[in-house]
């Protein structure tokens, strides 16, 4: 149980570490485009390198995923909502499922 309760205090203090050390260690404005702009897309990067695998294996068949990303994607770039793009999304996998049932 020692072991345990040592691990999980070094895995909380080697990810406290990383959050901590810029709020620290900047004590001025970032001035540099290119850092802000890397700043900027950041969450966003992450955020489709998490999610995207997960559409790839979401359904029962990965055309439907593909058709399902395709949709959302040009529903977002005609600049529609999230509600809009996520329900446009879903509901294009829920009919592909429904009338191709066995592909």
């Amino acid at each position: 149980m020692t072991k345990i309760l040592l691990a999980v205090f070094i895995m909380a203090i080697v990810t406290y570490i990383p959050r901590a050390l810029p709020i620290t260690a900047m004590t001025r404005k970032i001035e540099s485009p290119f850092i802000k702009s890397f700043l900027y897309y950041i969450p966003y990067a992450v955020l489709a390198a998490m999610t995207f695998p997960a559409i790839l294996s979401a359904t029962s068949s990965t055309y439907f995923s593909i058709i399902g990303l395709v949709v959302g994607v040009c529903l977002a770039y005609r600049g529609q909502g999230l509600f809009k793009v996520a329900m446009g999304t879903v509901l294009t996998v829920y009919l592909c499922e429904m009338l191709f049932p066995g592909l």
